[in-house]
């Protein structure tokens, strides 16, 4: 749908008309002759327009109207809105540049003579007339403004079908000898429909992706055990629900089973509502409520189920996690998909129904496993392929061939597209500012561990993010990130200690459709040359290098390409790189073996994100100043520690990320270099993150103007320093990130004055400090809201834990080479919420005692080089272990811990060094 890629152009358009644009460009604008001087006001014509055809669009689809003639009509809108995002990135860049320079007709000779791509106003003028012709034409193409005949028929028909889709026993179901690795839910489900358990109405919800076998699970349960309930009604809720058809479906079905006749249709909604509730009062009911897509449609179906206290359930089965949130305790299940083994077990009962025990022929395995690959546990995927499969001669050629062309079988087969039905309606009901957010995640190699961080911050530079009130645009994006989890569209795969999502990805065949929708709306291309020369849309918004092994590299020197991201380490250069590709927003090319980045990079005039991580590049070359738009410069691990001068003028910047680690071990002081602060840093108004960055006596003093800033990483600290950093730390009320480096391990940090936000969860202390510190005003009133902190050189001689163990919302702890003693014992109670435990490089520890109650919610412990250390008392004592390596311990250490039976401690990694030496 086009609904996206409209709703970024409109809101583009309305930045470039907003009273704070048009205060600087429109008495410019307004000493041009004609159409120049009516740019904003033909800009706001041509928006509002665009909206109307937005919602035209957004209803047609919703009502399941779009045939093949619309459907061509709105790839015509599509590209229209895509000419015109470019319009107005051009029109803002020269105003832009106008309003930096000033208003001097030298200034527009000046733009004539640069290349020829850069717009003068006279072209973007020219360029919007033709987008208000093509807008026309559109509009004489297309009625939109008519009312449209018979909606109501045909919304009615889309739900009915849409519950179709759904209902138990449809072709689409999953039999019951095809219920493979659903004990442990299908326990669950059972159990709380037992009666002895409570009489109360219990609320049970079935949560996880399309096509994971919700519905299909309590179909099985509801057959087994519906008979132990007086009336049972199972009824599909849908995106299209209306409120009165599904009071008619319950009565319908009560009415049927008790052998009585009901005719509802003339009754209105209240009086079915009624009806309902008096006939539910006397009765014990199970209620399925299959496919509920919002928390509001539940509450409102919820209102007129009376609870009986006669044992009465209502099993809900959604896509989304807030919808499941309805459940009582203990009775949300969230639905995964199948493990490995059992995915190859039911793809194999479907593909080979004939062959005793579904045996694969071994010359069909190889192939088969990569198709169980791709449906990544998905059963209505695996179960759909298998009995085409089933139906294909078995050899490796024919089996080869449906592989390969896996996707647009999904989508042309008619025995499959159900498949596609499914997993596409998520997307087809996603809110318009999230489809774009989600189609990016397509752009990532298949399983990549998609960090939160860095999709925020592409997500921000392509402008997919709205703003909210006084929420930063990286905050609207982490919701904008939750809500998509909770929508099931991204799966989990890694949370901090405090539960924030760190890591997603996509299942591969949600990832697989994506990409086909990617293509589709030409909003990105993935290249991947593996299997010969691809060719590339000359259209594509975007676009990721996975794989590039031919010589041929893809060009980026297409004029419409927005996003240029590679993830094949194998290129060295720049030989794609071209001043062509004006538009483009994000040039991110982590990894790569590249040296030199080309000055025309200066020349990239939307670039917001520009990413260089673990590169060979040492300088930036001086044009980077000219990058007025850019929001994230992202240098971590490569060997450029220094900014062009002249750097002072990004003052669009949000993020700055550098510094290059020596030693992964940190088992010198200098493990670490850090950028260079450069006259006018501290003017960044809209910086975010910093670091890490290299403290002075100057910068020290102005970093309290870096009001906006969150996370901040500073080096080289010296004692003198401390109180005016410290002064400066106090004013900083968005700070939730803080890593103080010293300048040696000798000198000692005097942070006895220290103030931070109520905001700051993660501390990060690297070096001697003060004993008054943990006396400071931030310790004693606010230390209670850090969840993670860390001592690295601290070299105290007094024991920190215990003083550690009053701030009560700790979920992560590293000691290293932080305590000079020998003993370290965590009492009951203490650390109730920590998971995450460091001990490291404290060679004079030789007993750590935990006691009971300590440390209950411990998953992960790393103890290393703590070469004294023979046992730990009380290691038993853990039972939430997950995860526990010892490294550079003694030789005894694990001996002991055996002769102690403690066997069950999962210890994932082990390495000892002879006593004596150090590690």
């Amino acid at each position: 749908m086009a609904e996206a890629a409209l709703l970024l152009v409109t809101t583009k358009i309305g930045k470039a008309v907003a009273t704070e644009t048009l205060h600087y460009a429109r008495p410019w604008l307004t000493k041009k002759a004609g159409s120049i001087a009516e740019l904003p006001t033909n800009m706001t014509l041509i928006k509002n327009d665009l909206e109307v055809i937005q919602a035209f669009i957004k209803d047609t689809g919703g009502k399941g109207l779009i045939d093949g003639v619309t459907e061509t009509w709105i790839g015509q809108v599509r590209r229209l809105a895509y000419d015109m995002e470019d319009i107005v990135d051009q029109y803002m860049y020269v105003v832009g540049k106008h309003h930096q320079k000033g208003s001097k007709w030298s200034y527009v000779k000046k733009i004539v003579k640069k290349p020829q791509y850069l717009f003068t106003l006279d072209e973007i003028a020219t360029a919007l007339e033709r987008i208000n012709q093509a807008l026309i034409r559109l509009k004489q193409n297309k009625d939109w403004t008519q009312p449209i005949a018979g909606v109501g028929d045909v919304y009615a028909t889309n739900y009915d079908s849409q519950q179709q889709l759904y209902l138990p026993g449809h072709d689409y179901s999953i039999s019951d000898d095809e219920l493979v690795g659903i004990d442990k839910n299908r326990d669950i489900l059972m159990g709380s429909l037992n009666l002895e358990k409570s009489l109360d109405l219990q609320i049970i919800a079935l949560w996880g992706m399309g096509g994971i076998g919700k519905s299909t699970l309590v179909n099985n349960v509801f057959r087994n055990e519906a008979s132990n309930f007086e009336c049972r009604v199972w009824v599909s809720v849908s995106q299209s629900y209306k409120l009165d058809d599904i009071w008619r479906i319950m009565l319908k079905e009560i009415y049927s089973k008790d052998q009585k006749a009901f005719d509802g249709e003339k009754l209105t909604c209240a009086e079915l509502q009624d009806e309902l509730k008096e006939t539910l009062k006397t009765k014990r009911y199970l209620i399925i409520l299959d496919d509920v897509w919002t928390a509001e449609a539940f509450r409102k179906i919820k209102g007129v189920l009376v609870d009986t206290k006669m044992g009465s359930r209502i099993i809900i089965t959604t896509r989304s996690d807030e919808v499941a949130s309805q459940a009582d305790d203990g009775y949300k299940i969230k639905v995964e998909p199948l493990e490995k083994e059992d995915a190859w077990r039911l793809f194999c009962r479907k593909a080979f129904p004939r062959t005793e025990n579904h045996i694969c022929p071994l010359a069909l395995r190889k192939c088969g496993e990569s198709i169980v690959e791709k449906c990544d546990g998905l059963p209505l995927a695996l179960v759909s392929i298998g009995s085409i499969l089933s139906l294909k001669e078995q050899n490796d050629t024919e089996w080869g061939l449906f592989e390969a062309q896996l996707i647009s079988e999904l989508n042309n087969n008619s025995n499959l597209k159900h498949v596609v039905k499914i997993l596409n309606l998520s997307y087809k009901y996603l809110p318009d500012d999230l489809k774009s957010c989600f189609l990016y995640c397509a752009m990532f190699p298949e399983d990549h561990m998609i960090q939160r961080k860095r999709l925020i911050r592409l997500w921000v530079a392509e402008g997919f993010i709205k703003q909210n009130g006084n929420c930063s645009l990286e905050d609207v994006a982490e919701g904008y990130l939750r809500e998509l989890v909770r929508r099931s569209m991204l799966q989990v795969v890694k949370r901090n200690s405090f539960n924030r999502i760190k890591c997603v990805r996509m299942h591969d065949l949600v990832r697989e459709l994506a990409i086909f929708q990617c293509k589709r709306e030409s909003f990105g291309t993935t290249y991947d040359d593996s299997h010969g020369v691809m060719q590339v849309e000359s259209d594509s918004r975007r676009m990721s290098v996975l794989q590039c092994k031919n010589d041929t590299q893809p060009s980026i020197g297409q004029c419409r390409l927005r996003t240029f991201i590679a993830f094949n380490t194998s290129m060295g250069s720049f030989p794609w790189f071209s001043s062509e590709s004006k538009y483009l927003a994000v040039l991110e090319l982590s990894g790569l073996p590249i040296e030199t980045v080309p000055n025309s990079i200066g020349e990239l005039f939307n670039l917001r994100y520009l990413g260089l991580n673990e590169t060979k590049v040492k300088v930036l070359p001086k044009s980077v100043v000219n990058l007025h738009n850019l929001e994230t410069l992202s240098l971590r691990g490569a060997d450029c520690l220094y900014l062009p001068r002249g750097s002072k003028k990004l003052k669009s910047l949000r993020h700055i990320i550098m510094g290059k680690l020596l030693d992964q071990s940190w088992l010198s002081f200098k493990s670490f270099e850090c950028m260079e602060p450069f006259n006018g840093l501290w003017s960044f108004k809209n910086l975010q993150t910093l670091g890490a960055v290299r403290a002075s006596k100057a910068f020290v003093a102005k970093l309290a103007s870096l009001s906006q800033l969150r996370t901040l990483s500073i080096s080289g600290v010296r004692g003198i320093h401390c109180a005016q950093l410290c002064d400066s730390l106090s004013k900083m009320h968005q700070l939730s990130v803080l890593e103080i480096i010293a300048i040696n391990e000798d000198e000692v940090l005097q942070l006895e004055i220290l103030t931070l936000s109520n905001r700051l969860r993660k501390l990060c202390l690297y070096g001697r400090f003060s004993e008054g510190t943990f006396k400071s005003p931030f310790f004693s009133s606010n230390g209670d809201v850090l969840h993670k902190i860390s001592l690295r050189w601290s070299q105290l001689s007094e024991n920190p834990v215990p003083r550690l163990s009053e701030l009560s919302n700790l979920t992560q702890i590293v000691l290293m080479k932080a305590y000079t003693g020998q003993e370290i014992n965590f009492q009951p109670v203490w650390f109730p919420n920590v998971k995450i435990l460091f001990l490291l490089n404290l060679p004079h520890v030789n007993q750590i005692c935990i006691h009971e109650g300590a440390l209950v919610r411990l998953g992960k412990l790393v103890i290393r080089n703590l070469a004294e250390l023979r046992d730990i008392p009380g290691l038993g004592h853990l039972k939430s272990l997950k995860d526990t390596q010892f490294i550079d311990m003694h030789p005894d250490f694990v001996s002991n811990l055996q002769a102690e039976k403690l066997e069950h401690i999962p210890i994932s990694y082990y390495r000892t060094v002879r006593p004596g030496v150090a590690a």
